[in-house]
């Protein structure tokens, strides 16, 4: 199976979550949480956005920064991906699973899945794919 087309899958899946979440439950997910959604999407451009040659220094000598600026741009896409997937995981736990909390579960699970989906996604696309030239 094809590398972007198990990308494309899961991101697909992780919006579709959150997607069904809202339909669903739409008092229960506050709209602010769907930034976390929207940064991961942006880590994931971020991520990809920079091949692993550039990283390496093999392809990419000119510029102002050269591979230092692909490294440095890689790292902040990591740290947002991260960020993103953190802060859906605590207001998964700190508004639905909390034993005091009258509502359902569902959005911030579909929250959580999102972030993990289009993470794991970022993930596949950026190390599973093959950057030759000509093959």
């Amino acid at each position: 199976m094809d590398v972007a087309l198990v990308k494309y899958l899961q991101f697909f899946a992780g919006w579709w979550f959150i997607i069904d979440a809202a339909s669903v439950y739409p008092g229960d997910l506050p709209n602010a949480a769907h930034v976390c959604g929207v940064m991961a999407t942006l880590s994931m451009i971020m991520v990809n956005s920079v091949s692993n040659a550039q990283v390496r220094g093999e392809t990419y000598t000119g510029g102002c920064m050269g591979p230092r600026g692909a490294r440095l741009w890689l790292f902040l896409g990591f740290v947002v991906g991260f960020a993103s997937l953190i802060a859906a995981c605590w207001i998964l736990f700190a508004n639905y699973v909390n034993a005091s909390s009258s509502k359902h579960a569902w959005p911030g699970v579909g929250l959580f899945m999102q972030n993990a989906f289009i993470f794991a996604g970022s993930l596949v696309f950026k190390f599973g794919r093959t950057e030759d030239l000509w093959s």
